[in-house]
């Protein structure tokens, strides 16, 4: 027994005197990639090396990673102090650790026992960490999880990848099967929002095609957009470079629509309403796409809500050097805000049609479900999709337990709603 107990104190002590180098059986979870301030206090913050300004009792920071085997789960804390003493409280699956920090000895992080979970079922796990009593400028500056036992051996935590977007998280999308037959010059989707679902930072694209993407977003707690882009056939994402004769160029523009250039993504042109469209109401959105005589491709979006009871145009552009139908066809849903990828959005894809030059509607049923590089790899694993009766539906973000493979395709159930409106009569009333 003694020796255990010698063995126990040594591994502390070891940690603590080479906080930089971690036992073969434990992981390091940094907290750059892997935490949010979930509630907000006044100044608190997380960067890429961890917790700052951690300075109010009313603040929490919460991480999160996920297990994958079940078993004991150890916790420590990597951090740094200006003072001795500052006290904080560690919450993990219903287990409250009362922790009286040391202020390190030298200016390198130190390491702390926080305590065992013991069992840790599978799925992810959250940690909050909750300041007490504070004799420095901060509670601490913590900059990792480092984690051992049986749960540990096989987990997903954002790691070696970009912490900006593991704390996005993860991007999904479904891509919806124009037959090879049929020729699509319009796209028509409709997209619902649960109440619940549309935190700040969200971006419900419903109709994106070869060159770019129509939807709605949640910029802020004020404001909402109705958003339409079209990419550049040149390759930058800083539009001032794009020479002139590779500039999409603007058509029209519906009213009170702000037309812009865009960047960092790619660059071309950006046309977005404001409008403070509500959760829990369906939303229709059409597209057309069409090759010019002139070496360009035409591009218009129109909005129709509910709460409205007409169509709108967004705008309609030009893209040089292009000749094409609608090709492409899918919708997106991502979080654009790395400060709330700890919330859940989701929403559903319903009564997706194709309409032809001759004039024919054609039903789209099948979907394929992706997810981009912070989920495929498995930095985060809160992203699923599939079929929902007559449509389809997206979810990310969140750090639920249940997923959905990556390109694991559905087939919806046929509604036989043709959309009710007539493309060719759209087209002539509004954009004359």
């Amino acid at each position: 027994m003694k020796k255990i107990i010698l063995l126990v104190l040594i591994l502390i002590l070891s940690i603590s005197a080479h906080s930089r180098t971690i036992l073969p059986d434990m992981r390091k979870i940094p907290l750059g990639g892997n935490s949010y301030v979930s509630v907000r206090g006044e100044a608190e913050r997380v960067t890429d090396t961890g917790f700052r300004a951690w300075t109010h009792t009313e603040s929490v920071f919460s991480t999160w990673f996920r297990v994958n085997k079940k078993g004991d789960l150890r916790l420590y804390l990597e951090y740094s102090a200006d003072a001795d003493g500052n006290s904080i409280e560690i919450t993990c699956k219903g287990q409250t650790f009362n922790l009286v920090l040391p202020k390190p000895r030298t200016q390198k992080d130190t390491v702390i026992y926080i305590g065992a979970i013991n069992p840790c079922g599978t799925g992810y796990v959250q940690v909050d960490f909750h300041g007490k009593i504070r004799h420095g400028h901060t509670f601490a500056e913590p900059s990792a999880l480092i984690v051992g036992g049986e749960a540990s051996k096989d987990m997903n935590f954002v790691g070696d990848f970009s912490y900006y977007w593991g704390r996005r998280g993860p991007s999904v999308h479904l891509k919806y099967t124009i037959p090879e037959n049929v020729t699509a010059e319009w796209f028509y989707n409709e997209v619902t929002v649960p109440e619940g679902f549309d935190p700040v930072g969200s971006y419900f694209m419903a109709n994106g095609f070869g060159e770019g993407y129509f939807g709605m977003q949640v910029n802020s707690a004020t404001e909402r957009r109705i958003l339409f882009s079209v990419w550049s056939p040149f390759k930058t994402d800083h539009p001032d470079q794009i020479p002139e004769e590779d500039r999409v160029k603007l058509i029209r523009r519906g009213e009170s629509v702000t037309i812009n250039d865009f960047g960092h993504e790619g660059s071309g042109g950006q046309s977005y309403l404001v409008y403070n469209w509500s959760a829990g109401n369906t939303y229709r959105f059409l597209n057309r796409i069409r090759p010019l005589d002139d070496g360009y491709t035409e591009y218009t979006a129109y909005f129709y809500a509910p709460e409205n009871g007409y169509w709108r145009l967004i705008a309609q552009w030009k893209r040089p050097k292009t000749q094409t139908w609608y090709t492409h066809a899918h919708s997106f849903l991502e979080n654009f805000n790395n400060n709330m990828g700890h919330i859940t959005r989701k929403a559903f894809y319903t009564n997706q049609w194709v309409y032809t030059p001759s004039g024919r509607w054609v039903e789209l049923l099948d979907g394929k479900f992706t997810v981009d590089a912070t989920g495929r790899p498995g930095w985060r694993m809160d992203y699923k999709g599939g079929n929902d009766g007559n449509g389809f539906f997206l979810q990310n973000c969140g750090f639920f337990d249940d997923y959905v493979p990556a390109d694991t395709e559905f087939r919806r159930s046929p509604s036989g709603k043709v959309p009710e409106v007539n493309p060719n009569k759209i087209a002539a009333e509004i954009d004359r």
